[in-house]
């Protein structure tokens, strides 16, 4: 093994040299999206449900320096109790490699890192998006999934995002969406963003049949996202979360928050805000999508 080369954890190692179906997950959610100690427990529920569904987890994550693809309890512990995990996309990985550092990989970076591993399916929450009021600041997860063509099973984008901007781009930049039961774009918290999708996939065998086609095609390498939505009666409610984002929204302009810090920002505002009910939507949301993405890996592999 070369100095940087990706390591892999034992049964997803053996999962991949055996074609058996494998979900990527990233880490991300676990060291800076979580409150501590729901971050961990959490994170053990998403490999569980994709387990569950019958499907081995390979949860993404750099320790030391070196990229895991299936990291252990130990390593998913470290991430999410250490106040020195650095946050990593793409642009991130090899700098962070040289330093030794331990990082959790963002939905950009996990998607890169499972494309290189040949893993098909990865799940997550909710993916990055256009910002509100500031087009030209975009999450590098747009122009990574137009890069990989794997199959991102998610509940849309963060609603606090710029949903209508977000797909456009990802029309511009080749990347598909379809919903899954669905002809509502999902808006991460609520089941319905108020954007519509050209197309709906019913079912995880008609999910790897789409894949199947751009396989055998050889002509689109990007993305499909799997936009699936929360039950209605899971949601967080419309009227308070309109409310709550409205409210959030102004505390940026009164406290000049800009960039990087205003996802963070809201996120948080969210979370106290509505009382810890968008905390329990989100964890309901990304279990959700661990069991949707190991269904259709297990299509994708046939068994």
């Amino acid at each position: 093994m070369k100095e940087f080369d990706i390591s892999y954890g034992d049964e997803v190692a053996s999962a991949l040299r055996d074609g058996a179906p494998v979900v990527a997950l990233e880490t991300t959610i676990v060291s800076h999206g979580l409150p501590r100690p729901d971050n961990l427990t959490v994170a053990r529920q998403i490999e569980q449900a994709v387990r569950d569904n019958g499907a081995v987890p390979a949860t993404i994550g750099m320790l030391g320096g070196r990229i895991v693809v299936g990291i252990d309890d130990e390593q998913l512990t470290r991430l999410a109790t250490s106040d020195q995990v650095a946050k990593l996309s793409v642009r991130d990985l090899a700098v962070a490699a040289a330093t030794g550092a331990d990082g959790a990989t963002t939905v950009a970076g996990t998607s890169a890192i499972a494309a290189a591993a040949g893993i098909g399916v990865f799940a997550t929450g909710g993916m990055g998006g256009v910002h509100r009021g500031a087009p030209y600041d975009e999450s590098a997860d747009l122009v990574t999934l137009a890069r990989c063509p794997i199959a991102l099973v998610c509940a849309g984008v963060k609603s606090i995002l710029d949903v209508g901007a977000t797909l456009e781009r990802l029309e511009t930049l080749g990347v598909s969406v379809a919903g899954y039961r669905t002809t509502q774009f999902p808006g991460f918290f609520i089941s319905d963003s108020g954007f519509a999708l050209d197309w709906s996939l019913d079912s995880p065998e008609r999910i790897a049949a789409a894949l199947r086609a751009r396989q055998q095609q050889g002509v689109h390498h990007s993305a499909l996202v799997i936009a699936n939505p929360l039950p209605t009666d899971e949601q967080l409610d419309p009227a308070l979360h309109d409310r709550v984002l409205a409210d959030g929204l102004a505390k940026l302009d009164s406290e000049g928050i800009t960039g990087k810090a205003v996802t963070p920002f809201l996120l948080s505002h969210f979370h106290s805000a509505t009382e810890g009910r968008s905390l329990a939507v989100n964890v309901r949301l990304i279990l959700r999508n661990a069991a949707l993405a190991a269904q259709i890996a297990v299509a994708a592999a046939g068994r």
